[in-house]
């Protein structure tokens, strides 16, 4: 059976959603969750819509924002007349998972580790540059092992000029120079330049478990600003949560694959 299926992202600031048909992501956009109702239930009926000739079409939400993740299922069900089926409550993410017992990962760390194995097929390093970044580890044999959580670039700015009495709001963008001739540039490097060592330095660590160098994929919303350019990054999909629901619909539908 196809994978044909409108699935429901829902991070800590934004929502992602996203058609696949056929297999093929064919439609997705990002709003904001300060969005009106009236504009995300436009966005989900419009995305809705293409499914209208697919063949057992489902609707799937992901959420690491639980009051966000409530209203967005509201208005997927009213928008789509759809039960919304959520991740691991309803739908397995079709990952190993090698984790202390007591231990929770995020759903979306767990949908970017079965879109990243499902895509390379191989170790791998993802790396989700959002609100928070996480440099998490793939095996070869397709197990999540966990990783590293640090504040996000937009985090760690906003840390700066809300705990301290002098130091200005600052937005992001990629450090003008090397050095920070003012305080605002000063800022950007120790956020952008901080960021790609720590990443660096968890993927050697990492490298160095594993026994050799893994494929290192990057995803989220800063991802290309932070890493569109950084040769450590093999390939940037922002995508990369909601691919790993297709491949959730792909597991629920032909299991025995």
């Amino acid at each position: 059976m196809s994978v044909n299926l409108l699935a429901i992202n829902v991070g800590n600031s934004r929502t992602q959603l996203g058609v696949f048909l056929d297999g093929e992501l064919v439609d997705d956009r990002t709003l904001a969750h300060e969005a009106e109702d009236a504009e995300l239930s436009d966005a989900l009926t419009q995305l809705h819509e293409r499914l209208k000739e697919a063949e057992d079409p489902a609707v799937y939400l992901a959420s690491v924002n639980e009051p966000a993740a409530e209203r967005l299922a509201e208005l997927a069900h009213q928008a789509t007349g759809k039960r919304v089926q959520r991740m691991e409550q309803d739908v397995p993410i079709p990952i190993g998972r090698q984790l202390d017992a007591e231990a929770i990962a995020g759903e979306d760390r767990l949908l970017n580790a079965a879109g990243a194995y499902d895509r390379l097929n191989e170790a791998c390093i993802i790396v989700d540059a959002g609100t928070a970044l996480t440099v998490d580890f793939v095996d070869g044999d397709g197990t999540f092992h966990g990783g590293a959580i640090l504040p996000g670039a937009r985090m760690m700015l906003d840390a700066l000029h809300k705990r301290t009495a002098a130091l200005p709001k600052v937005e992001l963008s990629e450090p003008a120079e090397p050095i920070g001739h003012n305080t605002e540039e000063a800022m950007r490097t120790g956020t952008v330049v901080g960021l790609r060592g720590a990443v660096r330095e968890l993927v050697e660590r990492y490298a160095t478990f594993f026994g050799a160098f893994p494929k290192v994929i990057a995803t989220g919303g800063d991802a290309e600003m932070l890493f569109g350019q950084y040769e450590l990054i093999e390939v940037i999909v922002p995508e990369l949560t909601l691919r790993g629901m297709a491949a959730a619909r792909r597991h629920q539908t032909q299991p025995e694959e």
